[in-house]
C-alpha cells in the first residue's frame, strides 16, 4: 500500500506539541476511535504499544545476522545479546559477537534514552579499545549490515512525533498505520511509516524514508512468540535496503527472561569482560 507522505507541522512545532501535551495524551487510549485528530490518536497508539512491554524487567537471547549482497551472497555471525529495563528511561543493551573469528569479541553496549542522544559504545578486540558512537553517526551501518547505529535502540516513544494515516491489513493482519518523525535532527531518516498489530500492539513492518525523503528500507517482524503469557518477541527480522539492493536478517532464539541482570552488566567494563 503505497502513502503520499506529507508533514502537517514543522518539526520543531510537532516535537513542542508532543512535550506539552504528553501528560494528557498518555491519558488517552488508543481504542477509542480519535482519527478525527490523527496527531493524539497516532501518539495513543504508541504509548499503547509501549505499555504492553513495560515490566519484563531483563531477558539474553542469541541470534544469528545474515548478511546478503545484491548478487545473493551471504555471510553469517553469531550474536549472544542481553536487555536490561531501564523504569523511567530506555533499555540497556550488550550485544557480543562471538563468530567469525574477524569479529569475535566485538561487543556493542547501547544506552537508550527518552530524551536527548543515546550512547552507545563499541568495543573492537583488535585494537583493545572502546569507542564511543558519536551521535553524528548514529545513521552509519552496524557492523556492516543495513541496520543503522540508531536502529538498534530501544524505541522509546518520546524519540518521536506521530500521525495516524490510516488502517491496513497486512498478510492477513489488520494493523495501524503510523507516520513517526524523528525528533533527533541527526537522524538519518525524514520519517517512517509504521504497521502496528491492532489486536497485539506489535509492529509488523517499518518503512524508513531517508533525508530527501525516498524509501530506503523496510523492515518485517515474522514468527512472533511469546513470554511469560505477555511479551512478544520477533523470532525474525529482515532489513532491505531497497536502495543497495542489500538485506540483514536477524533469526532470534533462545529467549529467556528474569536473569537477574543489574546496571554493573552494562557499564563499559562490561565491553572488555564480555565473553
Amino acid at each position: 500500500m503505497k502513502q503520499r507522505i506529507t508533514k502537517i507541522l514543522p518539526r520543531a512545532v510537532l516535537a513542542s506539541l508532543f512535550l506539552l501535551n504528553m501528560e494528557t495524551m498518555y491519558a488517552q487510549s488508543a481504542d477509542e476511535d480519535k482519527s478525527d485528530d490523527p496527531v493524539a490518536y497516532g501518539l495513543a497508539i504508541a504509548v499503547e504499544t509501549e505499555k504492553r512491554d513495560t515490566g519484563f524487567g531483563d531477558f539474553t537471547a542469541e541470534l544469528t545476522m545474515i548478511l546478503k549482497n545484491r548478487h545473493g551472497e551471504t555471510s553469517e555471525r553469531y550474536i549472544r545479546s542481553r536487555t536490561l529495563e531501564v523504569i523511567g528511561d530506555g533499555d540497556k543493551t550488550l550485544s557480543i559477537f562471538d563468530k567469525p573469528r574477524d569479529v569475535k569479541g566485538t561487543a556493542f553496549l547501547s544506552f537508550s534514552h527518552k530524551e536527548g542522544a543515546d550512547d552507545q559504545w563499541l568495543y573492537l578486540p583488535a585494537l583493545k579499545r572502546v569507542k564511543k558512537i558519536s551521535s553524528n553517526n548514529k545513521s552509519g551501518p552496524f557492523m556492516g549490515s543495513e541496520f543503522a547505529f540508531e536502529d538498534l535502540s530501544s524505541q522509546e516513544v518520546e524519540k518521536y512525533t506521530y500521525r495516524y494515516v490510516g488502517d491496513d491489513v497486512l498478510d492477513g493482519i489488520n494493523c495501524f498505520m503510523l507516520e513517526r518523525d524523528p525528533v533527533d535532527p541527526k537522524s538519518g531518516y525524514t520519517v517512517q511509516i509504521v504497521w502496528i498489530d491492532k489486536e497485539e500492539y506489535i509492529p509488523r513492518k517499518i518503512d524508513f524514508y531517508d533525508r530527501k525523503s525516498s524509501l530506503l528500507k523496510t523492515l518485517t517482524f515474522s514468527n512472533y512468540k511469546q513470554y511469560l503469557d505477555k511479551y512478544w518477541r520477533a523470532s525474525e527480522m529482515n532489513m532491505i535496503n531497497h536502495q543497495t539492493g542489500k538485506s540483514t536478517r536477524l533469526e532470534w532464539r533462545e529467549f529467556k527472561f528474569a536473569t537477574g541482570l543489574t546496571d554493573r552488566d552494562f557499564d563499559k567494563n562490561s565491553l572488555k569482560r564480555a565473553r
